[in-house]
């Protein structure tokens, strides 16, 4: 089963963090295949930012896919360009304490997280890409939760261990968002 993501926000938002989380995990934890396809605007912080995440139990043909089975938006600039670049059936989930625009379509599922909201509730603003990483695989079940987490670890935690209680407090958060939006729908 293949299962492709579009993550899209303003660069320093985490966006290249959520793509590199799920791709290292596929690679180093599981025995599926994965391509990661950043892309980025002229300026780093503050400009957009994107990646493409496909993975598959089979090759993949192609690290960038027109029309993606999930869709982050962590920005409305990001609603407004990718809102159609999801499959009929898809989800889009947004970090709703930002994004204020809506999908404006009927065939598409919307999961709405506050993770700007929880993260500052966690005392680190910079942890809504976590948050937003554990709806996704609460969500999905594109990778074992636990992986994501010792990945999320190994990566993020290796220079700045003292950050692994908020990392997982917030992937955690993240994590219980995305699995009561699944049994809900």
């Amino acid at each position: 089963m293949e299962k492709s993501f579009i993550i899209a926000g303003f660069g320093g938002q985490g966006v290249m963090v959520m793509g590199q989380l799920l791709s290292y995990t596929a690679c180093e934890t599981t025995d599926k295949y994965v391509t990661y396809f950043p892309s980025y605007g002229a300026e780093m912080r503050g400009g957009t930012a994107n990646c493409y995440v496909v993975i598959s139990d089979e090759p993949i043909g192609a690290p960038k896919v027109n029309k993606a089975d999930y869709l982050v938006c962590l920005n409305d600039p990001s609603m407004e360009r990718f809102r159609d670049a999801v499959v009929p059936g898809g989800t889009v989930f947004v970090n709703s304490s930002v994004v204020t625009l809506a999908p404006e379509r009927e065939d598409v599922r919307l999961v709405r997280v506050e993770a700007g909201a929880i993260a500052i509730e966690l005392g680190n603003p910079k942890v809504l890409n976590l948050v937003m990483t554990g709806a996704i695989i609460g969500y999905t079940d594109a990778l074992p939760a636990e992986n994501v987490l010792q990945t999320a670890f190994k990566k993020l935690g290796a220079k700045r261990p003292e950050l692994n209680a908020v990392n997982e407090a917030a992937f955690r958060r993240g994590l219980e968002i995305g699995r009561r939006a699944k049994e809900e729908q």
